[in-house]
Protein backbone atom coordinates (compact mmCIF):
# COMPACT_ATOMS: atom_id res chain seq x y z
CA UNK A 1 0.00 0.00 0.00
CA UNK A 2 1.35 3.56 -0.88
CA UNK A 3 1.71 5.88 1.83
CA UNK A 4 -1.15 8.79 0.99
CA UNK A 5 0.05 11.97 -0.33
CA UNK A 6 0.65 14.91 2.79
CA UNK A 7 -1.39 17.31 1.25
CA UNK A 8 -4.18 17.25 -1.79
CA UNK A 9 -1.88 20.29 -3.00
CA UNK A 10 1.71 20.59 -4.44
CA UNK A 11 4.52 20.20 -2.36
CA UNK A 12 7.79 21.68 -3.22
CA UNK A 13 11.63 20.18 -3.51
CA UNK A 14 12.98 21.20 -0.45
CA UNK A 15 16.33 22.28 -3.30
CA UNK A 16 13.96 23.96 -5.07
CA UNK A 17 12.27 26.58 -2.15
CA UNK A 18 14.35 30.10 -0.91
CA UNK A 19 16.95 29.92 1.15
CA UNK A 20 15.48 31.29 4.43
CA UNK A 21 12.65 28.23 3.81
CA UNK A 22 15.36 25.94 2.67
CA UNK A 23 17.03 26.68 6.00
CA UNK A 24 14.63 26.52 8.56
CA UNK A 25 13.48 23.46 7.26
CA UNK A 26 16.96 21.56 7.36
CA UNK A 27 17.19 23.32 10.56
CA UNK A 28 14.06 21.54 11.91
CA UNK A 29 14.75 18.63 10.41
CA UNK A 30 18.35 17.99 12.01
CA UNK A 31 16.70 18.90 15.32
CA UNK A 32 13.67 16.47 15.20
CA UNK A 33 15.41 13.88 12.75
CA UNK A 34 12.61 14.86 10.58
CA UNK A 35 10.82 17.11 8.22
CA UNK A 36 7.03 17.88 10.23
CA UNK A 37 4.57 18.18 6.63
CA UNK A 38 2.97 21.36 7.91
CA UNK A 39 6.52 22.81 7.05
CA UNK A 40 6.41 20.84 3.41
CA UNK A 41 2.75 21.80 2.86
CA UNK A 42 3.08 25.51 3.63
CA UNK A 43 5.84 25.81 1.24
CA UNK A 44 3.70 25.56 -1.02
CA UNK A 45 2.99 29.17 -1.15
CA UNK A 46 7.11 30.97 0.63
CA UNK A 47 5.38 34.40 1.15
CA UNK A 48 2.56 32.53 3.60
CA UNK A 49 4.56 30.35 4.81
CA UNK A 50 6.86 32.97 6.13
CA UNK A 51 3.76 34.92 7.66
CA UNK A 52 2.52 31.81 9.04
CA UNK A 53 6.22 30.87 11.07
CA UNK A 54 6.72 34.52 12.52
CA UNK A 55 3.40 34.72 14.05
CA UNK A 56 3.72 31.01 15.20
CA UNK A 57 7.08 31.65 16.90
CA UNK A 58 5.73 34.80 18.29
CA UNK A 59 2.57 33.62 19.88
CA UNK A 60 4.29 29.80 20.62
CA UNK A 61 8.04 30.81 21.80
CA UNK A 62 8.10 33.54 23.98
CA UNK A 63 8.44 33.46 27.40
CA UNK A 64 6.40 34.44 29.85
CA UNK A 65 3.62 33.07 32.61
CA UNK A 66 1.83 30.83 30.23
CA UNK A 67 4.29 28.01 30.08
CA UNK A 68 5.22 26.71 26.54
CA UNK A 69 2.75 23.66 27.93
CA UNK A 70 0.28 25.49 28.19
CA UNK A 71 0.30 26.86 25.18
CA UNK A 72 0.42 23.22 23.30
CA UNK A 73 -2.83 22.33 26.07
CA UNK A 74 -4.53 25.54 23.92
CA UNK A 75 -3.88 24.33 20.79
CA UNK A 76 -4.90 20.59 21.00
CA UNK A 77 -7.94 21.31 23.16
CA UNK A 78 -9.21 23.99 20.18
CA UNK A 79 -7.65 22.03 17.26
CA UNK A 80 -9.80 19.02 18.59
CA UNK A 81 -13.22 21.47 18.40
CA UNK A 82 -11.89 22.03 14.97
CA UNK A 83 -11.43 18.47 14.04
CA UNK A 84 -8.20 19.34 12.91
CA UNK A 85 -5.95 15.97 12.58
CA UNK A 86 -3.11 17.20 11.77
CA UNK A 87 -3.04 19.69 14.69
CA UNK A 88 -4.10 17.16 17.29
CA UNK A 89 -1.47 14.96 16.31
CA UNK A 90 1.54 16.93 16.36
CA UNK A 91 1.06 19.40 19.01
CA UNK A 92 0.06 16.13 21.13
CA UNK A 93 3.57 14.82 20.43
CA UNK A 94 4.88 18.41 21.30
CA UNK A 95 2.62 18.74 24.67
CA UNK A 96 3.50 15.14 26.04
CA UNK A 97 7.36 15.98 25.45
CA UNK A 98 6.92 19.44 26.82
CA UNK A 99 4.35 18.44 29.88
CA UNK A 100 6.90 15.71 30.43
CA UNK A 101 3.18 13.76 30.57
CA UNK A 102 2.47 10.75 28.08
CA UNK A 103 -1.35 11.21 29.18
CA UNK A 104 -2.05 14.55 29.18
CA UNK A 105 -2.17 15.40 25.18
CA UNK A 106 -4.82 12.37 24.87
CA UNK A 107 -6.86 13.69 27.69
CA UNK A 108 -6.76 17.09 26.83
CA UNK A 109 -8.02 16.08 23.17
CA UNK A 110 -10.97 13.90 23.93
CA UNK A 111 -12.31 16.05 26.74
CA UNK A 112 -9.62 18.59 28.75
CA UNK A 113 -13.17 19.22 31.21
CA UNK A 114 -12.12 15.25 32.51
CA UNK A 115 -7.82 15.96 32.23
CA UNK A 116 -5.80 16.01 34.97
CA UNK A 117 -5.26 20.06 35.08
CA UNK A 118 -5.36 22.60 37.32
CA UNK A 119 -8.69 25.12 37.95
CA UNK A 120 -6.32 27.91 36.13
CA UNK A 121 -5.35 25.82 32.91
CA UNK A 122 -9.19 24.59 32.88
CA UNK A 123 -10.53 28.19 32.96
CA UNK A 124 -7.24 28.90 30.34
CA UNK A 125 -9.08 26.34 28.30
CA UNK A 126 -12.79 27.16 28.53
CA UNK A 127 -12.29 30.44 27.24
CA UNK A 128 -9.63 29.70 24.57
CA UNK A 129 -12.57 27.12 23.55
CA UNK A 130 -14.82 30.01 23.26
CA UNK A 131 -12.62 32.36 21.49
CA UNK A 132 -12.81 29.57 19.21
CA UNK A 133 -15.83 28.37 18.37
CA UNK A 134 -17.83 32.05 19.71
CA UNK A 135 -15.63 34.60 20.17
CA UNK A 136 -18.88 36.76 19.31
CA UNK A 137 -20.07 35.90 22.82
CA UNK A 138 -16.52 36.85 24.86
CA UNK A 139 -17.47 39.31 27.30
CA UNK A 140 -16.64 41.12 30.44
CA UNK A 141 -17.53 37.89 32.64
CA UNK A 142 -14.82 36.27 30.84
CA UNK A 143 -12.19 37.90 31.15
CA UNK A 144 -13.34 38.88 34.74
CA UNK A 145 -12.90 34.94 35.31
CA UNK A 146 -9.47 34.25 33.55
CA UNK A 147 -7.69 37.70 35.62
CA UNK A 148 -9.52 35.55 39.14
CA UNK A 149 -7.01 33.14 37.86
CA UNK A 150 -4.06 35.30 37.95
CA UNK A 151 -3.60 35.90 34.20
CA UNK A 152 -2.84 39.29 33.17
CA UNK A 153 -4.16 40.99 30.56
CA UNK A 154 -1.38 40.45 28.27
CA UNK A 155 -1.89 36.89 28.57
CA UNK A 156 -5.67 37.16 28.14
CA UNK A 157 -4.24 38.12 24.55
CA UNK A 158 -1.65 35.30 23.82
CA UNK A 159 -4.67 32.88 24.94
CA UNK A 160 -7.06 34.55 22.27
CA UNK A 161 -4.54 34.93 20.32
CA UNK A 162 -3.34 31.56 20.23
CA UNK A 163 -6.97 29.70 19.91
CA UNK A 164 -7.57 32.25 16.77
CA UNK A 165 -4.29 31.54 14.82
CA UNK A 166 -4.73 28.01 15.07
CA UNK A 167 -8.57 28.10 14.25
CA UNK A 168 -6.99 29.34 10.67
CA UNK A 169 -4.01 27.23 10.98
CA UNK A 170 -6.85 23.62 11.83
CA UNK A 171 -8.47 24.88 8.40
CA UNK A 172 -6.00 25.22 6.23
CA UNK A 173 -4.88 21.68 7.71
CA UNK A 174 -8.04 20.47 6.89
CA UNK A 175 -8.36 22.29 3.04
CA UNK A 176 -4.79 21.06 2.08
CA UNK A 177 -5.76 17.40 3.96
CA UNK A 178 -2.25 17.75 5.96
CA UNK A 179 -1.51 14.39 6.83
CA UNK A 180 0.37 14.11 10.31
CA UNK A 181 4.01 12.45 9.88
CA UNK A 182 4.23 8.78 11.30
CA UNK A 183 7.01 9.94 13.61
CA UNK A 184 4.77 12.23 16.40
CA UNK A 185 2.38 9.17 16.66
CA UNK A 186 5.47 8.17 19.34
CA UNK A 187 7.16 10.93 20.60
CA UNK A 188 6.53 11.50 24.49
CA UNK A 189 5.36 8.20 24.96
Amino acid sequence: MTKPAISRFPVPDIASLPEDIRTRILAVQEKSGFVPNVFLTLAHRPDEFRAFFAYHDALMDKPGPITKAEREMIVVATSNANQCQYCVIAHGAILRIRAKNPLLADQIAVNYRKADITPRQRAMLDFAMKVSAQAYEVGDDDIETLKSHDFSEEDIWDIAAIAAFFGMSNRLANVTSMRPNDEFYAMGR
